[in-house]
Order: structure tokens, then sequence, then C-alpha cells
């Protein structure tokens, strides 16, 4: 390919890309998901394209190993949370509240114990605030919230159904608020499974 034609190929991409509205695959249309955006949601920040899926190994309550692609075909808010971490204390009974208003075929909500976690004490954490239905799922080693550049807790991810991180909200949000539903249905009803 001649120099001419590389530029001329860079340039109607540059030109297509900028003035076009950032969709992501799955028909997920980011500046509309943007718009959206209001209270606690706007430190919500989508990606212009989604992250290749990480998948990297966790335990859950009894021991066995599994990974994310265990959730594959849903739509996944996946939340890295410590027992230590007093935000991630007052954000747990919301994201028990959005696991139990969309928790679903289409929808999980993934709570991950990030570090020294033993199950006692999560069960401990839990039976305090009252939170029955999220999983107990741990990342003792951190290899996984290392993988997802995880730098701080709470930290939280929503994954499409392929398991590609399209956003991500550093520190606590209220996850049950009408913003934030509102926007996990948009991206589940834009993301479907045939898409």
């Amino acid at each position: 390919m001649t120099l001419m034609k590389i530029l001329v190929a860079a340039t109607l991409y540059a030109a297509v890309t900028l003035g076009a509205n950032p969709v992501l695959a799955g028909g997920l249309d980011i500046d509309a998901l943007r718009e959206m955006r209001a209270g606690d949601m706007r430190k919500l920040a989508f990606h212009a394209v989604a992250k290749d899926p990480v998948v990297v190994s966790f335990v859950d309550k009894d021991g066995a190993e599994m990974d994310i692609s265990a959730f594959k075909g849903k739509v996944i808010l996946l939340n890295f949370w410590a027992t230590w971490c007093a935000p991630c204390r007052k954000e747990m009974p919301m994201l028990e509240a959005l696991e139990k208003e969309l928790g679903g075929e289409d929808f999980a909500v993934v709570t991950m114990a990030t570090g020294r976690n033993p199950v006692p004490m999560i069960e401990a954490f839990f039976a305090k605030i009252n939170v029955t239905s999220l999983p107990i799922l741990r990342d003792p080693k951190q290899a996984y919230a290392r993988r997802m550049a995880v730098l701080g807790l709470p930290m939280t991810m929503i994954l499409d159904r392929q398991g590609r991180e399209v956003a991500r909200l550093r520190g606590d949000a209220e996850w049950d608020s009408a913003d934030a539903v509102a926007i996990l249905r948009a991206v589940i009803a834009a993301d479907t499974p045939d898409s």
C-alpha cells in the first residue's frame, strides 16, 4: 500500500471514528448511557471500547476454584470488596437489593472478597448487615483484583455478556438507586444474548 493510500485510509478512519457515537459490541450506545448518569452514577466511567475478558481463578465458599466464565451470558456487576472496608459495609446491602431486583437469567451481582477474608469473617460480615442473597466468592491472593487493575476498595465493574468490562466505578455507590437500576436495565436490554 502506498503512503498516500495509508494516509487517506487513516484520515477516513479518524473521521468516521470521531464523528460516530461510540457503540460497543452488543449495541451499547456509550453516549446514551453516559447521559443517563446522575447521583452516584456520575462516577461510573464507560469505556470507549470494551476491555477483553480477564479470566483468573477465584474460589467459592467451599474453596472450589471457578472463574467469571461461570456467569457468561449474563450482564455482571462485579464488585471487589473486603470485610475491613467501611464503604463496602455501607454499599453491600444496596448491592443485595440490586441483585433481588434485577438478578436472574440476564443479570448477576458478583461480590468478590479480595485479600485475606476468611469465610467465617465474610459470613459474620453478611450476618451483621443482614445480607443473605449475595455469593461468597474469594480472591485470597488478590490475583483477580490485580489483573482487573483494582486500586482501592470498593471497585465495581460492569461486564457484558461476554465478560468484557464496559464500565467501572471507584468507591461506593447507591447501586439500588433509580439511576443505577435504569443504567443497568439499559445495558441488559442493549446487550441481548443474540447481539
